[in-house]
């Protein structure tokens, strides 16, 4: 039996065999002492703050909420400062993070049987298969494509997307001429929601294929990158999954343009430190990826949760459960950190943002019942405690925010208040809130960024992007809070289809879905402004997001200026300025100008 066989007793290498568990186990632990530190740093910091005429009630409370929130802002600076640190140093970051890509040259010709799918409900399909049909021209061109079956897989239950999905496929196994590899199949019922239909077509075709790259709605992927991924699979037969790192997609509308330049940038340098420490159980989000078929149809069934909605029944969010028993079933699932070849679209509006939060929000809510299911990795059930974790921190940063403006009205400020330091720990809790942006920033000045548009587009860009963030990042935690006080009345999640393109949101529209914020932030403000005027001041970020929640989701949804935003290209991308030819076959579906 091999060091890297999962049936060892005691496995001395992760089962690919290319990484020691030992050196995984110290990573690990350096890393835990690295966020265990910055949090007992803050949270002390706070108390010496507080300590001042002894500790109330109102204190205690505000102390548990700060260091219940800082864990998610301690993960993200010390991920990113390791990552940006491997990239800057290290010779070769990505044998680092991830050894099973050392041992693919490649050039390797592709001996596996491969499916391609997407996943659709009720989506439009000249938008989401046009960009299927432009995946597989581009494998057609590498040379390769007789390798690839390609299956939509529609959930659909409107009977107009129904339609236009079968007239689309019809036309489209016409004209091309792998047509006899091109297949459509429709379940009646959403039952299991998407981690339903996924694994619907594993078990249905656990024995015609050896590997499946999986597509979203809105996934584009380049041929080259879906090789590489099957290269690396073919010459690690024990790795289960390959993750690409999916980057938003060029967009005409405002909202989307901006917030996916931002998490391109704390993206950077965050997945190549988060790959150092995860190792063999990275994360996965389950699309734009590889999945080797036989093991996860065999052993990543999902469970039905008992009880009642919205935390019993079927799983929302799949991803992480999936990554989670395929590592339990002795397969590595491995995080290709490249940046290039893989892109998905993003929320185009404020409105839209927030509800496919809510939807994860729930997701990753329900996942926290399978914490304790036997033989999981501690890595794997870090990832489920740390994905549900980011919707609590936000949640607790707008109860940290109404509890310090109680203690504010409660004692307000007095000589004995060390108002410097509070200020100091102000100013480092928001640059760890921004180090993952600041990390991937400087990054890309310095490797490269005439990708970007040169040095002066990028800064400015980058500015841009902060700012947006402090307005979208109040509304976001109060959603989250909001959403999860709903949650305890029993306010189910549904997963519907989701609007993908840019539109209008007009001023009735959004005052109807924000005004909640909007109360908030006014209430806190008359508080603050009749016991301790100058206390609005400290929270003057956070009450700027929630009063001009209406307006900021208006003028983001704005097509003028979305256009101009992409005519002069703010916030743009590489991939604005070197267009690949898979995004530039679906040009007219991103609406670029």
């Amino acid at each position: 039996m091999s060091p890297g066989d999962p049936g060892s007793i005691l496995p001395l290498h992760v089962p690919t065999g290319t990484q020691s568990l030992a050196l995984l186990r110290r990573r690990r632990c350096a890393f835990l002492v690295m966020v265990g530190c910055v949090v007992a740093i803050l949270g002390g910091w706070l108390i010496t703050i507080l300590a001042p005429g002894g500790f109330s009630v109102l204190k205690a409370l505000l102390v548990a909420a700060f260091l219940f929130q800082v864990p998610i802002v301690a993960i993200g600076f010390v991920s990113s400062a390791l990552g940006f640190i491997l990239m800057r140093r290290a010779v070769s970051p990505l044998d680092q993070v991830s050894p099973p890509l050392a041992r693919v040259r490649g050039e390797e010709p592709i001996t596996l049987r491969v499916a391609l799918a997407m996943t659709l409900r009720n989506e439009e399909p000249d938008r989401s298969l046009q960009r299927l049909e432009t995946v597989m021209a581009s494998l057609e061109r590498t040379g390769f494509g007789e390798c690839f079956d390609c299956h939509v897989l529609s959930d659909s239950d409107e009977p107009r997307a129904i339609a236009s999905e079968e007239a689309f496929v019809e036309s489209w196994r016409a004209r091309a001429p792998y047509g006899n590899r091109l297949f459509y199949r429709r379940r009646a019922r959403n039952v299991g929601f998407k981690g339903g239909n996924v694994h619907d077509f594993f078990e249905r075709h656990r024995d015609s294929y050896d590997v499946a790259v999986m597509l979203d709605a809105d996934s584009l992927m380049s041929g080259s990158t879906i090789l590489r991924m099957l290269r690396i699979m073919q010459a690690n037969p024990r790795l289960g999954i390959v993750q690409t790192f999916a980057v938003g997609l060029p967009s005409s509308s405002l909202f989307a343009r901006v917030f996916q330049f931002g998490h391109r940038l704390a993206m950077r340098c965050f997945v190549v430190g988060a790959a150092w420490w995860q190792g063999d159980c990275c994360h996965f989000w389950g699309h734009n990826c590889a999945i080797r078929v036989a093991p996860f149809a065999d052993s990543c069934r999902l469970p039905i949760l008992s009880g009642p909605a919205p935390f019993g029944g079927h799983i929302l969010c799949h991803d992480q459960v999936e990554g989670a028993l395929m590592r339990r079933a002795g397969y590595e699932v491995r995080f290709l950190t490249e940046e290039s070849g893989s892109w998905e679209g993003n929320p185009p509006t404020l409105p839209d943002f927030i509800k496919r939060n809510d939807r994860w929000c729930l997701g990753n809510l329900q996942n926290l019942r399978l914490l304790l299911l036997p033989r999981f990795e501690t890595a794997s059930r870090f990832h489920l405690a740390y994905m549900a974790q980011k919707f609590f921190g936000s949640a607790t940063v707008a109860a940290f925010a109404a509890l310090a403006a109680m203690a504010a009205a409660a004692a307000p400020a007095t000589p004995v208040f060390p108002a410097r330091s509070a200020l100091a720990l102000y100013g480092v809790w928001l640059f760890l809130l921004f180090s993952p942006r600041l990390f991937g920033l400087l990054d890309a000045l310095l490797r490269a960024p005439r990708r970007f548009g040169g040095r002066l587009r990028l800064l400015f860009s980058g500015g841009v992007e902060i700012l947006f963030s402090f307005f979208l990042m109040p509304v976001s935690m109060f959603a989250a809070a909001a959403g999860m006080v709903a949650l305890l009345f029993a306010r189910t999640v549904s997963w519907d289809s989701q609007r993908r393109d840019g539109h209008r949101l007009s001023w009735r529209g959004a005052a109807k879905g924000f005004w909640p914020p909007t109360v908030y932030g006014l209430a806190l403000l008359i508080l603050l402004a009749s016991v301790s005027p100058s206390a609005v001041l400290w929270f003057l970020p956070l009450l700027l997001g929630l009063l001009c929640a209406i307006p900021f989701a208006v003028v983001t949804s704005s097509p003028t200026l979305g256009a101009a935003a992409a005519r002069i290209r703010l916030c743009g991308t590489p991939e604005e300025y070197a267009t690949p030819p898979e995004i530039d076959a679906v040009r007219s579906l991103l609406s670029l100008v």
